[in-house]
């Protein structure tokens, strides 16, 4: 047993040699190409990136440090225990990512099991489900800019989050025997209050130390993923600009009958989600088949964001294995919605397959750059504010509804 895992990691470091090995050579052929992939992914990094989560780390890395998190997860546990079998910590890295996108929810997870806030059985069943793309990216990237037609949305974004749900109720059986039972000592929204900041100022931190921890822990993160968009934009664009995988494509073409553009952004999309979704939209497919490989690469993430994420996740003692796995369903499961929701709502739905006619590129605005900076940091502190009072509602019909069954 354990001389096949050394042959099986031996076999994948190998692929992985000849790719990056592959990779230099087509650098050294042709550099033109790579530094404009280069370019591109510096674009992307700086331009969206950077101002849309650059906030969300920020400020979830303070609320961590302030015991927010820990506070809320009191309050929302009868809400996340019965529904997924996590604490109620988790409400806050699964509602960080529904609206921010990767690789949110993961970043936020690894903290929390750094933390110690959550369990080790907690933390693998929060991963598979709280790393989601956002609706931004799906409403404005794919529908509108890649698709052209932002009626189709609900097929792209409802599937993907619908999927999320499913995941979170399947995993919550993941080692559930092993979990052990805390029991907490009753107290009401004001002892809690009170014994958070009990907790928060034994720390001894000061609320500059706080925030000057909480952006430099961020900066890294930022700059990392940053590093792998660059990395991943390089690789994409010198592989398939080279012939031996034109030549390779070509053949699995005619051999299954399909569309080479298909293929080609079906694995792209293996390694960019971005890159992959924009190759599909140009395939001369037919829309339904268009939807859900789309919704599969979202769903999927591709190896980029899994390499973001993985960079956090292996800084704990969370599973990255079950990770992997639960991204595979989350496309998998992405694509069977998107076909339930278009046979009830969209079978009549007239689109025909087109060639993109929207050019999808990033140009540096300072004007936009600043509004997506504060519109990211307005959207943050409003999801904390949300999150806030929703835990505090939680809390109080969960006392209403038992105190009647007492009285009953």
């Amino acid at each position: 047993m354990i001389k096949k895992k050394k042959n099986k990691k031996f076999n994948m470091n190998l692929i992985f040699l000849v790719i990056i090995i592959m990779a230099l050579t087509g650098i050294i052929a042709n550099p033109k190409l790579s530094l404009n992939s280069a370019i591109a992914g510096i674009n992307t990094w700086f331009n969206i990136i950077l101002p849309s989560l650059l906030p969300f780390f920020i400020i979830s890395e303070i609320l961590i440090g302030l015991g927010f998190v820990d506070f809320i997860g009191k309050l929302l546990e009868p809400l996340m225990k019965p529904l997924f079998n996590i604490p109620g910590e988790g409400a806050f890295p699964l509602t960080m990512s529904l609206l921010s996108g990767y690789p949110v929810g993961t970043k936020i997870t690894s903290r929390l099991r750094e933390e110690k806030l959550i369990t080790k059985n907690e933390g693998n069943r929060l991963i598979c489900f709280t790393s989601t793309s956002g609706p931004l990216f799906m409403l404005g990237a794919v529908s509108i800019g890649m698709l052209n037609d932002s009626k189709i949305s609900p097929l792209i974004i409802i599937p993907h989050y619908l999927s999320v749900l499913v995941l979170g109720l399947f995993f919550r059986f993941y080692n559930s025997s092993n979990t052990p039972l805390i029991k907490r000592q009753k107290r009401n929204i004001f002892q809690e209050i009170q014994d958070s900041y009990i907790t928060w100022s034994k720390t001894k931190k000061s609320i500059g130390s706080l925030i000057a921890k909480s952006v430099k822990e961020s900066m890294d993160t930022i700059i990392l993923i940053g590093g792998l968009i660059i990395f991943y934009s390089v690789l994409v664009e010198v592989l398939f600009s080279m012939k031996f995988f034109n030549t390779i494509l070509y053949y699995i073409s005619n051999l299954l009958n399909l569309d080479s553009q298909l293929i080609k952004g079906t694995i792209i999309g293996f390694f960019e989600m971005t890159i992959g979704c924009k190759n599909i939209s140009l395939s001369n497919i037919s829309f339904i088949n268009k939807i859900l490989v789309i919704n599969f690469l979202i769903g999927w993430g591709g190896l980029s964001v899994h390499s973001q994420a993985l960079s956090f996740i292996n800084s704990t003692d969370l599973n990255s294995k079950l990770y992997i796995i639960s991204k595979f369903f989350h496309g998998i499961l992405s694509s069977i919605f998107g076909y339930i929701i278009y046979l009830l709502k969209y079978q009549d739905y007239v689109q025909t397959t087109f060639y993109n006619s929207i050019p999808f590129n990033i140009q540096y605005s300072f004007s936009n750059w600043v509004f997506l900076l504060t519109s990211s940091t307005r959207l943050a502190l409003t999801l904390s504010i949300y999150v806030f009072f929703l835990s505090i509602l939680v809390s109080i019909i969960y006392e209403i509804f038992k105190r009647l069954n007492l009285s009953l």
